[in-house]
């Protein structure tokens, strides 16, 4: 299962070195993740200090 980034996100971008997969790119107004690409291994989830990461459903 991927994950996802809700609109908590505070765009931040402490997700994006934390990703093996290189899969999160920072967007106008929020991080985005490439779900073809994401891992799922949560480790983004883990280093988000908002909580805006998620498993897709």
């Amino acid at each position: 299962m991927a994950y996802k980034i809700t609109d908590a996100c505070l765009n931040c971008g402490a997700c994006l070195d934390t990703c093996p997969a290189s899969a999160i790119s920072q967007g106008d107004t929020a991080c985005v993740i490439d779900e073809a690409a994401c891992l799922s291994c949560g480790v983004c989830a883990e280093g988000c200090p908002a909580s805006a990461i998620v498993p897709a459903e």
